[in-house]
């Protein structure tokens, strides 16, 4: 997946997660719309993450194709 098919991917999830919170103003979330909320996020995290590591390699002078996606655990186990 290069650059803009990542950012393309990434609006989607974002979309998705906006009309699912946007869906329920005022009101909780099913369960099993909480739990499709947490994955939209964490694949968020895990795509952000990956298009940070292309950049960083372009900008570095190596090839973007070798970053690869963190596992789950990773990527949501960063400090901020």
């Amino acid at each position: 997946m290069d650059d803009a098919d990542l950012a393309q991917h990434i609006s989607e999830l974002a979309d998705e997660e906006h009309r699912l919170e946007r869906s329920h103003v005022g009101e909780g979330l099913s369960p099993e719309e909480l739990e499709r909320l947490h994955a939209l996020q964490v694949a968020l995290d895990r795509c952000w993450d990956l298009l940070r590591q292309r950049r960083a390699r372009r900008e570095s002078g190596q090839d973007p194709d070798a970053a690869a996606e963190r596992p789950t655990e990773v990527v949501e186990g960063y400090q901020q």
